[in-house]
């Protein structure tokens, strides 16, 4: 059975960091397209970086500032966001799914969703 756990999120000032990790079980990274999506109040969810065995992308809006990466000992997929806005501010889902020839970014993309956790950018 495939399972996502989110840690890691919480209440930020603008310009601080935090580190969101993914536990995954059920499945091995090895084969698993895995990343990260966000959902502000009142708008659609939105891919922020996604991961394959040969592919990275990240939303335009997180270039330079955001890092996804994995541990295949661990079994768990991390999101580094640095220099974070008040923009920034959503409900966190980790994403897997098998992977593909192209690396997916559509939410439609992915069929397995951890709970969501919850990142505040605020001062």
């Amino acid at each position: 059975q495939v399972q996502l756990v989110e840690s890691g999120g919480g209440l930020v000032q603008p310009g601080g960091s935090l580190r969101l990790s993914c536990a995954a079980s059920g499945f091995s990274l090895d084969y698993y397209a895995l990343g990260w999506f966000r959902q502000a109040p009142g708008k659609e969810r939105e891919a922020v970086a996604c991961i394959s065995s040969s592919d990275r992308y990240y939303a335009d809006a997180v270039k330079g500032r955001f890092t996804i990466s994995r541990d295949y000992r661990k079994n768990t997929v991390y999101l580094q966001m640095n220099s974070l806005k008040p923009e920034d501010t959503a409900v966190y889902y980790c994403v897997a799914d098998r992977d593909k020839p192209n690396l997916p970014v559509g939410r439609n993309d992915y069929q397995f969703w951890g709970q969501g956790t919850q990142v505040t950018v605020s001062s």
